[in-house]
C-alpha cells in the first residue's frame, strides 16, 4: 500500500535522527574502541626533492584506489537511491549526513577500523589513508548518479517500459549511459577533492595517536612548518605536472567521449571545438594512448566476446536449486548485516551513555555560539561561490571553447593543496585585516567553491543543442535565453552542487578555523576550531562527540527545511522532456 505524505513525514521524522545518531555513535565507537589507547610512532619523513618521485607513485597509488572504491559505491548507491520510495527516504539523508562530516572525523573509525585491527603495520595505516580519500570522493559522485537517474526524460523511461527493457537491459541501454557526463564531471571533482585534503588523510592523528605515510601531502605539510620554500615551490611542481598529466591524457578524452550521451532532439552535426595551444597539443597525446591501449586489449576482448558468445546463457528457471540457494545466502547476508549493525549500534550506545554521563567541560557551553559563527562564514563563502560560479557557467554554456578551457583550469586550480598555501594566505591577510576571520571565509572558500562551479559545468554540457537552436531562432535576447532555458537547465546541478559544496564547506571548517604554523596557533572562535582541539590536542572524546552532533544537527535541518525542498522541486519541474 502506498505510504501518503503524512506516513512520509513521520517516516522521515524517524529515519533521520536514527540514522544521524547511528553514524556518530559508529565513530565515537570507534575512538573508544581504537583511537584512544593507540600509540603509533611516525616514521622520518625526508623533505629533499630528491624523494617527490617516491611520495608522488605513493600519493597516486592512494588516489587511484581510493578512486575506484568510490566509483563502485557511487553508481551502486546513486543507482539504488534513484529507485524512489523507501530507498531515497533512507540513502539520501544518509548520504547527505555523512559529507558533512568532516575528514579528521573519520579519524577514530580509520584508527580503530583499519590501523587498530592492522596493529599498527604500515598496510592499516595505508588502508586508513584510502578510506579517508574516499570519504573526500565518494559523495558527490554518488549524487551525481542520483540526479542523472531522477532527471531522466519521462518519454526515455516509457519508451524502454513500452519495449519491456527491464533488468541489465534497462541499466546497459538508459540508465549508465544517463550517468556519464555527471560521473566524468564528478570524477574530475572527486579527484580535487582528493588532493585538496591529501595533507590530512596522509597525516592521520587522534589524541596521542599519531601516524604520517610518505606522500605528497605530509610532505608539503612538513616543508611548510619547517620553513622549507624551495622543497614546498618543488612538491607544488611535482602536483601540478600529475594534475596537467591527468588532464591531458584522461579527462580531456573522457569529457568529449562524455558528449556522445547528452540529450538532443535531432542529431548535432556541430562537430565538437578543438583545444588550441599548449595543452590543445598535449591533449593530442591522451587519445593516441587510449587507442594504443584499446589495440593492444582488443585481441583479448574479442577472444572473451566469442567465448561469450558460443555459451549457451544461463537460465536460472531451468535450476531451481541454485535459486534456492542463492535466495538463503541473500538472507542469511541480510541476517547477518543486521546482526553486526545491531551490535555496533548496541555497544555505540553504551559508549555513549557512559561518556554522556561524565562531567561536562565548561567548553560545551560555547557549542551554540561556535556554531553560528561557523554557520555565518559558511554563508559569506557560499554567497561569493555563487556570485562567481554562475557567471562562468552561462558563459560556457553560449562558448564550448570556454567551457573547455574553464574544465581544467578549474581542475589545476582546485587540485593544488590549499593547506600547503595556508601559511601565506593566513599570514597576508592578517597583516591586511588584523585577524582571521576573513582569511577563514577564503579558506572555506577554497574547500566549496570547486563542487559548485563543477557540477554546473556538467549541467552546461547536458543541455542540447537543439533548445539552444530554438531559442536562437526565436530570436530570444540573452537575457531572455538566460532566463527561460539557461538557468532553469542548471537548477538541478546548481542544487546539487550546493548540497555538495556545504559538505566540502563543513571539511574545509576544520582547516580554516584552526592552523597551526611553526609552533604558532591561529584560529578564531567557531565549530571547527573546537572540532579540531578537541581532535589534536586533548584528544577529548566527549567534545569529539558533541561538535559532530552538532554539525549532523545542522546538516539535518539544513536539508529537511531546505536543500531537499528545493531539490525535489527543481528535479521535478525543471528536467528536460520531450
Amino acid at each position: 500500500m502506498a505510504m501518503n505524505k503524512t506516513d512520509t513525514r513521520r517516516a522521515n521524522s524517524v529515519i533521520l535522527p536514527m540514522l544521524a545518531v547511528a553514524i556518530v555513535l559508529a565513530l565515537f565507537f570507534a575512538y573508544r574502541r581504537g583511537g584512544g589507547g593507540l600509540h603509533l610512532h611516525a616514521p622520518r619523513l625526508y623533505v629533499s626533492a630528491r624523494q617527490l618521485p617516491y611520495y608522488a607513485f605513493c600519493s597516486f597509488s592512494r588516489m587511484t584506489a581510493a578512486y575506484i572504491l568510490a566509483l563502485a559505491f557511487s553508481l551502486v548507491y546513486g543507482l539504488l537511491a534513484a529507485r524512489g520510495a523507501m530507498w531515497e527516504r533512507v540513502l539520501i539523508p544518509a548520504i547527505d549526513i555523512a559529507q558533512s562530516v568532516p575528514v579528521v572525523g573519520f579519524f577514530p573509525a580509520a584508527i580503530f577500523f583499519f590501523v587498530a585491527l592492522a596493529h599498527g603495520s604500515r598496510f592499516g595505516v595505508e588502508m586508513a589513508a584510502v578510506f579517508l580519500i574516499f570519504t573526500s570522493q565518494a559523495w558527490n559522485m554518488a549524487l551525481g548518479v542520483y540526479e542523472s537517474v531522477r532527471t531522466l526524460p519521462n518519454d526515455s523511461l516509457e519508451a524502454l517500459d513500452a519495449f519491456g527493457a527491464t533488468g541489465w537491459l534497462r541499466l546497459k541501454r538508459l540508465l549508465l549511459p544517463a550517468c556519464v557526463p555527471k560521473l566524468v564531471y564528478n570524477s574530475i571533482l572527486s579527484w580535487v577533492a582528493g588532493w585538496y585534503y591529501l595533507i590530512a588523510c596522509e597525516i592521520i592523528a587522534v589524541g596521542p595517536a599519531h601516524y604520517e605515510l610518505p606522500g605528497l601531502g605530509s610532505y608539503l605539510m612538513t616543508a611548510a612548518e619547517k620553513g622549507r620554500t624551495g622543497e614546498q615551490v618543488a612538491g607544488l611542481l611535482t602536483l601540478l605536472a600529475i594534475i596537467i598529466l591527468m588532464d591531458v591524457m584522461v579527462w580531456q578524452p573522457l569529457s568529449i567521449w562524455a558528449e556522445k550521451f547528452r540529450y538532443e532532439f535531432a542529431a548535432s552535426g556541430a562537430p565538437p571545438p578543438v583545444a588550441i595551444g599548449m595543452l590543445g597539443a598535449l591533449g593530442a597525446v591522451g587519445p593516441v594512448i587510449l587507442r594504443s591501449v584499446r589495440a593492444a586489449f582488443r585481441p583479448i576482448l574479442r577472444a572473451i566476446h566469442g567465448a561469450l558468445a558460443t555459451t549457451r546463457p544461463f537460465n536460472a528457471e531451468e535450476h531451481p536449486g541454485l535459486r534456492r540457494a542463492w535466495r538463503i545466502v541473500r538472507v542469511g547476508l541480510m541476517a547477518l548485516l543486521f546482526f553486526f549493525a545491531a551490535y555496533g549500534a548496541i555497544k555505540g550506545t553504551v559508549a555513549l551513555i557512559r561518556t554522556l554521563l561524565q562531567p561536562w567541560p565548561a567548553a560545551v557551553r560555547q557549542i551554540p555560539l561556535a556554531t553560528g559563527a561557523s554557520m555565518l562564514r559558511m554563508i559569506a563563502a557560499y554567497l561569493i561561490t555563487l556570485a562567481w560560479t554562475i557567471p562562468c557557467a552561462i558563459a560556457a554554456s553560449e562558448s564550448q571553447i570556454f567551457a573547455r578551457r574553464m574544465a581544467p583550469i578549474a581542475e589545476i586550480l582546485g587540485s593544488m593543496p590549499a593547506t600547503a598555501l595556508f601559511p601565506a594566505i593566513v599570514m597576508f591577510m592578517i597583516r591586511l585585516t588584523g585577524g582571521m576571520n576573513l582569511a577563514s571565509i577564503l579558506l572555506i572558500l577554497t574547500g566549496m567553491q570547486w563542487y559548485v562551479l563543477f557540477n554546473l559545468l556538467a549541467g552546461v554540457s547536458q543541455i542540447p543543442e537543439d533548445l539552444k537552436e530554438a531559442a536562437r531562432s526565436f530570436g530570444l535576447s540573452r537575457m531572455a535565453t538566460w532566463r527561460t532555458l539557461t538557468l532553469p537547465a542548471l537548477l538541478p546541478s546548481l542544487l546539487t552542487g550546493s548540497i555538495t559544496a556545504w559538505g566540502g564547506g563543513w571539511n574545509a571548517l576544520i582547516l580554516s578555523e584552526y592552523f597551526v604554523y611553526r609552533d604558532t596557533t591561529y584560529k578564531v572562535f567557531g565549530l571547527g576550531a573546537m572540532l579540531d582541539d578537541a581532535t589534536y590536542q586533548t584528544g577529548n572524546g566527549l567534545m569529539i562527540l558533541l561538535t559532530l552532533l552538532s554539525m549532523v544537527l545542522v546538516v539535518i535541518v539544513l536539508n529537511r527545511l531546505l536543500w531537499r525542498r528545493l531539490y525535489n522541486i527543481a528535479t521535478d519541474r525543471y528536467r528536460i522532456d520531450y
